[in-house]
């Protein structure tokens, strides 16, 4: 009986990109009593793995939490998974408005003590006592009342690339941090004001809107689903956006847009950018904003001192990081001093630019690149501790001194000149297709990430 992965992350991304079928990238909670978490959650685990569904779920005597990538085809087959739980029947499931096939490239379910980290001891009040639901249409009308307070419940880095106009965006890294923090902020508003709350996809708010309603406010008011579900509804029903800038996302593409308002900066030039990143330093993983031009300048890197580490032998990285703890830290980490142009606590309302019609920016690169660039294959593999890449051809000739793009949602677009490489397992200046070849790559690269010749 299978309980845990058996295929790296590469070895999924290859077996995903071979499949070429649809997958969509969604969320869904559910508090209720369970008895036996760890026995419910090898059963998920089970079921789930049936179904190539991929993703992070945690479980807990409270209930689930889950962040999944299921194939499309597979969609209702999982959908009756959940629904053999009377808890779970008819759920919503928050559909992401943007999908990547690659989203999710494992499937984690943990037994955790709570489903989210929010500090509170439930015995103290009834957290089933929770504020009022509003569909998008509804918390754009009470977002207009002026007597309206809303707050954002969710983590500075996340608030930083995008938020609701006039949202109180608490300068916090964790979600128990703001809810003392709004207590007293909020103290003399309990009586008259609405406490209107909204967070990614609600979790964090159904907790907290019991918690602030046995805090004694008396008109407490949720966004339904979240700000991933608006994005949906919006679109649907045609509705204005008081949501400006991108949803912070905890999968591989760490943002989906809802606006074309770029509201945060590259924290490394502060050119307008909303595009998070995690340091290439195994040591270091800082979740931060970095734009392409400095992702290309520092090799996807937060600090020279990182950039020269990545430079260094495996052996002596390791060294270097022993004894340090990363890990869970990696969006803890956040407000380094190298970063110059971070921002957070009190955030502006107004776009620094705005993003080009994505069909623009589409049909101008296929006429700039069409021309510049020819595609030669995937990556096969990479050795970390030789920092060698290997390839075959599919399409195309490839010499020595050819310029050579290396192209991945994680890698970047990372561009050499190829000095010397084995074809075949021999030195060799020519490639063609069916060849393999293999060559020194001084940066990361990933399974299934695109090789392309650059043409003059």
């Amino acid at each position: 009986m299978q309980l845990y992965n058996t295929l790296s992350a590469e070895e999924r991304a290859q077996l995903i990109d071979e499949a070429g079928k649809q997958r969509l990238t969604l969320s869904f909670y559910a508090y209720a009593k369970i008895e036996d978490p760890k026995k419910f959650r090898d059963d998920l685990f089970i079921q789930w793995n049936k179904l190539d569904a991929l993703g992070r779920t945690y479980v807990a005597k409270e209930g689930i939490n889950a962040q999944m990538s299921i194939p499309a085809e597979n969609m209702e087959a999982f959908r009756e998974t959940l629904e053999v739980y009377d808890f779970m029947r008819g759920i919503r499931l928050n559909v992401a408005v943007e999908h990547d096939d690659h989203s999710f490239l494992k499937l984690t379910v943990k037994v955790r003590d709570k489903i989210v980290a929010d500090g509170l001891n439930d015995e103290t009040f009834d957290v089933t006592n929770i504020g009022v639901h509003l569909k998008a249409k509804e918390f754009n009308e009470i977002l207009e009342d002026p007597n309206t307070i809303v707050v954002d419940f969710r983590n500075h880095y996340e608030s930083e690339i995008g938020h609701f106009k006039g949202a109180i965006t608490p300068d916090v890294e964790t979600f128990r941090e703001s809810l003392p923090i709004i207590n007293e902020q909020l103290k003399d508003f309990k009586e008259d004001k609405n406490l209107v709350m909204y967070c990614t996809g609600g979790i964090r708010c159904e907790k907290a809107s019991a918690y602030f309603k046995h805090q004694g406010f008396k008109n407490v008011f949720q966004l339904e689903g979240g700000i991933i579900n608006y994005a949906k509804q919006i679109k649907e029903e045609n509705i204005e956006s008081k949501f400006i800038g991108k949803n912070f996302v905890f999968d591989h593409r760490l943002g989906e847009r809802i606006t074309d308002d770029i509201v945060s900066q590259c924290h490394q030039c502060g050119k307008p950018c909303d595009n998070h990143t995690n340091c290439l330093n195994d040591g270091c993983h800082l979740l931060f904003i970095q734009c392409d031009e400095c992702k290309a300048t520092m090799e996807n890197c937060c600090s020279t001192e990182c950039l020269e580490t990545t430079h260094l032998p495996l052996a002596d990285q390791v060294k270097l990081r022993r004894g340090k703890q990363v890990g869970n830290k990696v969006f803890r980490k956040g407000k380094s001093e190298n970063l110059k142009f971070k921002l957070s606590g009190e955030l502006s309302d107004i776009a620094l630019a705005k993003v080009q019609n994505s069909n623009d920016i589409r049909q101008k690169i296929t006429l700039k690149r069409r021309d510049k660039k020819v595609l030669l294959g995937k990556v096969q593999h990479y050795y970390v501790k030789a920092q060698v890449g290997l390839f075959v051809i599919e399409n195309n000739e490839l010499k020595t001194g050819d310029t050579i793009l290396i192209s991945g949602p994680t890698t970047g677009n990372q561009e050499l000149i190829l000095e010397k490489m084995l074809v075949n397992g021999n030195d060799s200046s020519t490639a063609k297709g069916g060849d393999k070849v293999t060559l020194k790559v001084p940066f990361r690269i990933r399974l299934s990430d695109k090789v392309y010749k650059i043409l003059e």
